[in-house]
Order: structure tokens, then sequence, then C-alpha cells
């Protein structure tokens, strides 16, 4: 039977949440019903039916992201997936060409971004790998180097109905300065700090420790060794407005007793390696995070800020986006990008997920260059163009969605 594709009303929601569900080979559970079904505005999801059984599926959630000058809006995708026994087909393809194509006409966010369950899917429609997340372990107790500054104000632990509107205004605070931090509605927070026993994984219960400038979110898993406890304590998320307050919350977790090691789902760019005094107590491994789609080329590179003037023509491929497929010059003065079709000789030539990967600043043009990823035609243009897109700061997206 032929594959049909089309969005989803909300007699799909229950069909959609099974098809999402075997695709991450997960139970059948409908317990998260009233915290997940907010989320989604199922005008914006597409299905992909063999006959009258939905297959696959592919979300977008409208957020802002924080780029480079700051938030924009931001296509997030998510629950995007192809049940056991239909893959192979195509599904896939289709829902991204689907959902690609809708986003162009629909005309609202230039962009996509995603965190990929496989990193081998996503570059083949155009996504690049734009941030790196480290899995951070650090001991217990680890000092910073003298001359640390974590101020006067103490750190203190409350009840979570008295942390959240504290929390929540210093995440709204500190956010559209953050490059990859993403807008938060009240469903994205309740599902981002959801703290049922199923959502624990075998810690504790969400502790909330705040500083008047900043905050940290945290689990312990228990353990015991030799001597006694050592626990592992699992920050979900630390957040401060300024340099004396992200040391004094670091300072306050790795001197809880009775832990043994802090461990940190972290941006690869985290500054807690140059505040030890041994910087070999941070054992760190990086992994992929946030992939970048650009979906209308010319919208979105004006939407960010860059880091020094730059005039080059760039020769762009896109076979899942065709209206991104052309010679453009791309044009930076004091910050600002203009962008325009040209049928010049190029300077450099390019794939669109290139692009994406190089959008919030974290990952050299000039490294893809080096990967075979881009071409130079005219000698420093590379450099020069690589030097331009570069951020202040290493992109980080404290949350997966």
């Amino acid at each position: 039977m032929a594959l049909t594709i089309r969005t989803l009303t909300d007699e799909d929601y229950p069909e959609f949440g099974r098809v999402v569900e075997e695709a991450f080979l997960a139970d059948p559970d409908d317990s998260d019903h009233d915290l997940e079904r907010p989320l989604f505005d199922l005008g914006r999801v597409h299905g992909m039916f063999d006959g009258a059984e939905m297959v696959g599926s592919a979300a977008v959630v409208g957020r802002e992201m924080t780029v480079p000058g700051g938030p924009v809006p931001v296509a997030t995708v998510t629950s995007v997936g192809v049940k056991p026994g239909h893959r192979r087909r195509g599904v896939l393809g289709g829902l991204m060409r689907a959902q690609l194509h809708g986003l162009h006409e629909q005309g609202r966010e230039a962009f996509a971004a995603l965190w990929a369950s496989e990193a081998t899917i996503y570059g083949r429609y155009g996504y690049g790998l734009a941030a790196q997340f480290s899995d951070l372990r650090l001991t217990r107790g680890a000092a910073f180097h003298p001359g640390v500054d974590v101020g006067t104000d103490r750190v203190r632990e409350v009840p979570r109905e008295e942390a959240m509107p504290v929390i929540r205004a210093l995440y709204d605070r500190v956010a559209p300065t953050r490059t990859g931090f993403l807008s938060r509605t009240d469903a994205e927070w309740a599902y981002h700090l959801a703290d049922g026993e199923k959502h624990r994984g075998g810690l504790t219960r969400y502790r909330y420790a705040l500083h008047p400038n900043g905050y940290a979110v945290y689990r312990v898993r228990h353990a015991r060794g030799d001597l006694g406890p050592a626990h592992e304590l699992n920050v979900r998320e630390i957040t401060a407005a300024d340099d004396r307050a992200f040391a004094a919350l670091y300072r306050y977790l790795l001197d809880v007793d009775l832990v043994a090691e802090l461990r940190y789902f972290t941006g690869s760019g985290d500054p807690v390696l140059h505040l030890l005094a041994n910087p070999r107590l941070a054992r760190r491994v990086d992994r992929d995070s946030l992939w970048v789609r650009l979906v209308d080329l010319d919208r979105a590179l004006v939407q960010r800020r860059y880091l020094s003037d730059v005039d080059v023509v760039l020769d762009v491929t896109d076979g899942l986006c065709p209206w991104n497929a052309d010679r453009w010059r791309f044009t930076v003065k004091s910050g600002e990008a203009a962008v325009r079709r040209v049928a010049d000789e190029p300077d450099v030539v390019l794939d669109v997920a290139a692009l994406g990967a190089a959008f919030l600043g974290g990952t050299r043009l000039t490294s893809l260059a080096a990967a075979q990823h881009v071409r130079e035609r005219t000698p420093g243009a590379v450099r020069a163009l690589s030097h331009a897109f570069l951020g202040d700061v290493e992109p980080h997206c404290p949350e997966v969605f």
C-alpha cells in the first residue's frame, strides 16, 4: 500500500504517542499525557501513514533560541521516529522533506534545531553539528585556583514551590544572553523539571540551590564505598547571571557532604575547567548536542550578529530545499549581514549543512574545510568567513527536546 503523509489532528494524538514509544523501543505509557500534550500543536506534527496505520512522525515546536546577538524564532524538531518494521522504506526522508518544505511555506522560523538519537541520521537532511556537550565528572572538594571570588552571598536550598518563581525569573533574565538557550513556557518548565518517581531513574527528587544571581538543580544517586557514603551529585542545571554566582554555585555543589563525585551534562565550553587549581580533576567526554538546519538561508543568516566584516560569494548546495541552492553574496559590516543571490564566481563552495554547523558560532568553518566539507576557491576566503561566524562563547542548550 502506498505511503501517505499529512499533519495530525487531536484525534491522532494517542496514536502519535504510540508511534514515538515504539520508535524509541519504550513501553506504552499514557501517564504523562497531561504533561506532554500541552507541548504540541498537532497542526505542526507530520504523520506518515501506511493505509490507516501511522508508521512515522516528526514534530515542530516553535520556540526562541539565543543566537549570537539575541533570541530569534527557531523550529525545534522533536518526536521524530519510525516504527520498527517500517524502516528503510523512505518514511523518515518523506517526513523530513514535508517538514522542511512546510516550514519554508509558513515562513515563520528561518532555521530548525534538534538533538539526534543517532549522529549519522540528520547530516543527510542538511543538518550540521552546531554544538557539543560534555559528560563532566568532578571529584568532591576539588579546589579552585587562588583568587577565585565566590562573593559573600550565601547559597541556600529551598523547597520546589519556593524555588520555581525565582528560578524562572533568573532563567528569563539569563537565557537571552546565552547562545543555545531556549525560551520556556509553563508547559516546557513543567516537562523540563518533571519530578515524578518515573522521571528520577533511580535518583532522588530534585533539590534546588538558590543564589541571589543564580541557581542549581540537582539529584543524588546513592552509593556506598569502603569508607562510607559515596554518592553521585547529578546536576540538572546551573544558571548564573554573573561570574561570582557561577563560582559560588559550583563551590557549593562541590562541597556537599557524603558525595564522592559531581556529574553534569554541561556545555563543552563550561569554564569550570579554568576555575580548578587542578584541571585534571575535570574528566570530560564530549558528545554531539545541537544539530542546526537553515530552512531559508537568506532569512536565517541575517538574524544573528557576526564577529568581523567579510564579503564573499558562497556557492551553496542543498539537495532537500532547492530554494537555498544558489550562489549568494554574503556581506558583513559592523556585525550585520546582508545576503543576496548573484551570478558571480564563488569564493567558497559548501553544503547548507556546513552553514548550519557554523550558525551558532561554535563550529569553525576552517575545521570543516580541513574535514573536506568546505572548499575554498579564493585564497583566504574560508579563514575570513570562519572568523566572522565565531561566537563569543561556545553554544550550549541545557535541555534535550
